[in-house]
């Protein structure tokens, strides 16, 4: 029945890379995305589709009135950029100096925009209503999916479905999981506070780099000998800054890192054990800390039919595509917010590049642009079989 709708989205293609390519030639940071979102909301002017501006900040949510009884269900993109230089020789490189859309934020944008409008000319034939969320600030905790949510964009919604443009999984192929999907995010920052001096006379310091390394080797043994092998957690230090000159021993040391969990208990255990081992190892050799520990976005967890819904009829989509029920991901997305509300579900989309595989948030990250009808026609296929499924 829907042929004729999954045909119009292949026909989009091209406008949905172009879409894709002037967004990727203007990235914006997380909360400072007011010409991207300027950019959609002149599209569904254009369009003639209802939408608000200014949800929860930059986001945009659009609504498409179908012409049948159904359900509400919506349709959700991100759309901000990260701090780092492009490092791609390509013709649509960022034209913005030390930001660049490194993690396919401008394809997610690109391909629901394209489906606003394919979708369009069947809007008679459409049960229930649409809607188009376009969330910005997804890169930067606290994210705009919570503010978005407490603005009211998910108040009149029956179902939520989001998809990610995937690169590291092959082009065709769609992932997702009938639980936990990816893992909750938060971040931690110690300070050191000892008494530098002289390099040549250690015994009058409190060497504020032998703390810190200590407590680099120490909160390492928090996941491997803290926590029950069979629940899930990392922790990791990704930056220590400490000292300035070779002669001097550091009075200040700072460590920053991450701690990935799929389990609050876990997560509480995680921070108990760190506080411990950071008051202790600093106590013992008598320097101060200061310990920072922010809680981010929690586990993004999907509900088992919508689940199955990505999993079950994504060929119908498009016959060229293969689905698997994959292992959770330890990266983070403030999509979990959503599915803390409504039933829903949120999915990979193949888009590994054959020659050109670098990681996501890597500067010279890209995905192949095919993936972009399947972002589409995906979303649109989960937002019909969630109709017939409940109506």
């Amino acid at each position: 029945m829907w042929d004729n709708l999954f045909q119009a989205i292949d026909e989009h293609y091209e406008k949905m890379v172009q879409t894709r390519r002037f967004l990727h030639q203007h990235p914006e940071l997380s909360f400072q995305e007011t010409e991207t979102a300027n950019f959609i909301a002149d599209t569904y002017k254009r369009l003639g589709i209802s939408y608000q501006t200014q949800v929860g900040g930059n986001g945009i949510v659009a609504t498409l009135e179908g012409g049948r009884p159904g359900k509400t269900v919506a349709l959700r993109a991100d759309f901000d950029a990260l701090p780092i230089q492009e490092e791609n020789d390509v013709a649509y490189k960022s034209q913005r100096e030390g930001v660049m859309h490194a993690c396919g934020h401008d394809g997610h944008t690109a391909a629901l925009l394209g489906l606003a409008e394919a979708v369009l000319p069947f809007q008679d034939q459409l049960p229930g209503a649409l809607v188009f969320i376009h969330q910005h600030a997804e890169e930067m905790p606290p994210g705009g999916a919570k503010a978005m949510i407490e603005d009211g964009a998910l108040d009149q919604v029956d179902a939520v479905f989001g998809t990610h443009l995937w690169a590291s999984t092959p082009f065709g192929t769609i992932e997702t999981s009938k639980g936990a999907f990816m893992a909750g995010a938060d971040k931690f920052e110690i300070t050191i506070q000892g008494k530098g001096g002289h390099g040549a006379q250690p015994h009058l310091t409190k060497d504020a780099i032998v703390i810190a390394s200590q407590l680099v080797t120490s909160l390492q043994q928090v996941v491997s000998r803290r926590v029950d092998p069979l629940s899930t957690a990392v922790l990791t230090i990704g930056e220590l800054q400490a000292g300035r000159a070779f002669n001097v021993i550091a009075d200040t040391a700072k460590l920053t890192g991450t701690v990935r969990t799929f389990d609050e208990t876990v997560q509480k255990d995680i921070l108990e054990e760190m506080d411990k081992i950071i008051q202790g190892t600093c106590h013992a050799s008598g320097a101060d800390y200061k310990f920072d520990y922010d809680k981010g976005y929690p586990p993004v967890v999907n509900h088992k039919k919508e689940a199955e819904i990505i999993l079950n009829h994504a060929d119908q989509a498009d016959p060229g595509l293969t689905t698997r029920e994959t292992a959770p991901a330890m990266a983070a997305e403030d999509f979990a917010y959503y599915l803390l509300e409504k039933p829903g579900a949120f999915y990979f989309t193949g888009a590994q590049l054959p020659d050109h595989n670098y990681p996501h948030h890597h500067p010279k990250f890209d995905f192949d642009e095919r993936a972009l009808p399947h972002a589409a026609k995906t979303l649109i296929q989960a937002y019909l079989n969630y109709q017939e499924a409940n109506n």
